[in-house]
C-alpha cells in the first residue's frame, strides 16, 4: 500500500475512478498468457486510467442493449476482457452474472441451467468466442439474446453513466453446487466493497507492497474477490493467469508469486498437493518465494497434512510457514469470512475423535484417537456464532453446530428462490427479536475455540452410522493415505441407505490412478485394506469401496468433489465400477 489518501465512496466503481485519477499510469491489471506448454508467459497490462476507459466503454455498450437492473452474463475466457466486462456492468448498473465459456469440460449442463435461470438481457463475449456461445445456446434451446463482444468496445462515450445505490444488486454469484443445485446469490454493491475491505484488513498488508496473483477462475467467488474486487478497493496491482495454464504447469503460478512483492493468492487443497506432486527439486531450487505474503486455503475444512507438505516442499525456495493461511468463506457471504493471520504459522487443534463424533471439541496432545483441525482465524469485520441445526439455539464455545454469520458482506438472498432465501437469510434464534438483525445459516458445521473458528464439515455431507457422526473428508483422507491405487483428492465418502433399511452405511467412491486397470482381485484387496484403515481410525465399518475410472467422480465448477451428485449417481447405478464384492 502507499501513502495516497484512500477513496471514500460507497461503491467499487468509486474506488476505480479514484485510482484512475490518482495513479493514472501505474499498472493495475496484468494477464499472463502461456500460448504453449513450454512457452514463457506473455504479459499484457492495463494502467488504472486505461482500465477505467475500457470499463466505461463496456458500460456505454451495455446500456445500448440492457437497462440498469437487467442481467448480463459473462461468457468469456479469463483475462483483461473479463475484468473489463465485470466492472463495466457495475458502471452501467447492469447486474453481472460471472460465468464461463462452453469449453469448460463437464459443466455444460451447469452453464445452460444458469443461463436459463438468470434470464440475461445480453451475453458478454469475445468476438472470437461469440459463434461458439451462440451455437451452445441454440443447442440447449436457450432464448436468443444480444451478444456484446467486449474486445470490440474500446472507446468510452461522452454520456453520463448511471449511479447505482449501495443496496442495488451488483452481481449474481452462483454457488458451486457442491451440496445442491447452484443458486444465484444476490450480492449488492455495498456487500462486495465491504467484503473486499474485510479481506484486506484480515491480511494486514498496510506496511508492504502488495500484488494479488490469481489463477482461480473469475466466475468463482474467491477468484472474483481476490483478483478483482480487492485490488480495485485497495489500489494495488493484480496479476492473472488462466486456470488451465496452472493445471498444465503449476510452477507457472509459483514463479509469478516469486516475482511479485508481497504476493497474496488463494487455492483449494488439491492445488497445494498438486504443486508438491508436479514440482521437482530442480524447479524448487529456481523459485524465490520469500516475498510471498499470504496463500489462503479456504477448502472446507482445510487439511493440515496438505499445508505441512507444501510448506516443507517449498521451504528451500524461502517460503515462510506463516504465509500459509487457513481460511473460511462462502458465496452467501460474498466470500470472505475468516482467515488465520499471515504473521504466524498455522495453528492446529488436536481434538478427541470420539468427542468430535458426539459434537464436542476436546483439545489434547496429538496422537491416536485425535482429529487435527486447523484454526481458520477470527471473524473479519463480521459476527459469527454456532447454533444447533435443529432448534436454532445458540451454542457455547467448543460445541459443534451450524456456523451462522451476520455482517455488511452478507448477500441479500437467492435469485428467484424466495423460500430458500427465507430459510437461509435473516434467521433468528429462539427468543431473538427481529430488531436485533437476522443471521445467515451457512449449512457448514464448526465450533468456536478461543474466539477462532474451527470448521468440521458440511451439514448435508455429514454421515451418520449407528448414531455417530462421521465427516466425509476425514474418511477420504484415511482411504487415500492407505491405498496407492486411489487418485489423491478424487474420491468421496457418502452415506447410503443400508441394505436392511435401518439407517445409513458408509461407502467410498474413488477414482483409480491413471495407467492402472485394477481387476476384481485388486479391487477386493483395496476394499480389505480400506476397511481395516477406516475401522482402526474411525471405528466404523466401510460397507463398500467403489473403484471408478479417472474423471468419473463428479466435481463442481470450482474443482470441489460434488458429494451430493456422487451419492445420487451411486444410488441410481450410474457408476461403472470395478466389482469388488462386499
Amino acid at each position: 500500500m502507499t501513502s495516497d489518501s484512500p477513496p471514500t465512496g460507497p461503491l467499487l466503481t468509486d474506488h476505480l475512478r479514484h485510482w484512475a485519477a490518482t495513479r493514472a499510469h501505474q499498472r493495475a491489471f496484468t494477464h499472463v498468457d502461456f500460448p504453449g506448454p513450454t512457452a514463457p508467459g506473455t504479459h499484457r497490462s492495463l494502467s488504472w486510467r486505461a482500465l477505467d476507459e475500457r470499463v466505461r466503454a463496456v458500460a456505454d455498450g451495455l446500456l445500448r442493449v440492457a437497462a440498469p437492473g437487467e442481467r448480463a452474463a459473462l461468457v468469456l475466457p479469463q483475462g483483461l476482457d473479463y475484468v473489463s466486462a465485470f466492472l463495466g456492468c457495475l458502471y452501467a448498473g447492469v447486474i453481472a452474472v460471472p460465468l464461463f465459456t462452453p469449453e469448460l469440460p463437464g459443466h455444460e449442463g451447469r452453464l445452460a441451467g444458469v443461463l436459463r435461470d438468470c434470464e440475461p438481457a445480453c451475453l458478454l463475449v469475445t468476438s472470437a468466442g461469440g459463434p461458439t456461445v451462440a451455437a451452445f445456446a441454440a443447442e440447449h434451446g436457450l432464448p436468443e439474446v444480444a451478444q456484446l463482444p467486449v474486445d470490440e468496445l474500446l472507446t468510452p462515450g461522452t454520456g453520463r453513466l448511471p449511479s447505482p445505490a449501495p443496496e442495488d444488486i451488483a452481481y449474481l454469484q452462483y454457488t458451486s453446487g457442491s451440496t445442491r443445485t447452484p443458486a444465484g446469490v444476490l450480492i449488492s454493491h455495498a456487500n462486495v466493497l465491504a467484503n473486499a475491505r474485510q479481506g484486506i484488513a484480515a491480511l494486514n498488508p498496510a506496511a508492504l507492497p502488495v500484488t494479488t496473483v490469481g489463477w482461480l477462475p473469475l466466475f468463482h467467488d474467491m477468484g472474483l474477490l481476490l483478483s478483482v474486487a480487492a485490488p480495485v478497493t485497495g489500489g494495488f496491482p493484480s496479476v492473472l493467469m488462466d486456470p488451465v495454464a496452472f493445471l498444465e504447469e503449476p510452477a507457472r503460478w509459483l514463479r509469478l508469486l516469486g516475482g511479485c512483492p508481497g504476493a497474496i493468492s488463494a487455492a483449494p487443497n488439491f492445488a497445494y498437493d498438486y504443486c508438491v506432486a508436479r514440482t521437482d527439486e530442480d524447479t524448487v531450487d529456481e523459485l524465490r518465494l520469500e516475498r510471498v505474503r499470504a496463500l489462503l486455503n479456504g477448502s472446507e475444512p482445510v487439511r493440515g497434512t496438505t499445508l505441512e507438505r507444501f510448506a516443507a516442499h517449498f521451504a528451500p525456495a524461502g517460503l515462510a510457514p506463516e504465509a500459509l493461511c487457513p481460511a473460511y468463506g462462502l458465496a452467501e457471504a460474498t466470500v470472505f469470512v475468516t482467515s488465520d493471520s499471515p504473521d504466524r504459522a498455522p495453528d492446529t487443534v488436536h481434538c478427541s475423535a470420539a468427542a468430535l463424533a458426539e459434537g464436542r471439541v476436546e483439545p489434547g496432545a496429538p496422537g491416536e484417537g485425535r482429529t487435527a483441525l486447523l484454526v481458520c482465524g477470527p471473524p473479519a469485520g463480521q459476527e459469527i456464532r454456532v447454533a444447533d441445526p435443529a432448534t436454532g439455539a445458540v451454542l457455547g464455545p467448543g460445541v459443534v453446530g451450524e456456523i451462522q454469520l451476520r455482517g455488511p458482506n452478507i448477500g441479500l438472498g437467492y435469485w428467484k428462490k424466495g423460500q430458500l432465501s427465507a430459510d437461509c437469510f435473516g434467521v433468528h434464534a429462539p427468543g431473538e427479536g427481529a430488531a436485533e438483525g437476522g443471521w445467515l445459516r451457512t449449512g457448514d458445521l464448526g465450533a468456536l475455540h478461543e474466539g477462532r473458528l474451527l470448521v468440521t464439515g458440511r451439514l448435508k455431507d455429514l454421515i451418520i452410522v449407528d448414531g455417530r457422526n462421521h465427516y466425509p473428508q476425514d474418511i477420504e483422507e484415511t482411504v487415500q493415505s492407505a491405498l496407492a491405487v486411489v487418485r489423491r483428492d478424487r474420491l468421496t465418502a457418502v452415506g447410503v441407505p443400508a441394505a436392511d433399511g435401518a439407517g445409513e452405511e458408509l461407502v467410498v467412491i474413488a477414482e483409480h490412478r491413471r495407467g492402472l486397470a485394477p481387476g476384481p482381485a485388486e479391487a477386493r484387496e483395496a476394499l480389505a485394506l480400506a476397511r481395516a484403515a477406516v475401522s482402526a481410525r474411525h471405528g466404523v465399518r466401510l460397507a463398500d469401496l467403489v473403484l471408478v475410472a479417472p474423471g468419473a467422480v463428479p466435481r463442481t465448477s470450482s474443482g470441489k468433489v460434488a458429494r451430493a451428485a456422487s451419492r445420487a449417481r451411486l444410488t441410481s447405478g450410474g457408476f461403472a465400477a470395478v466389482e469388488a464384492g462386499r
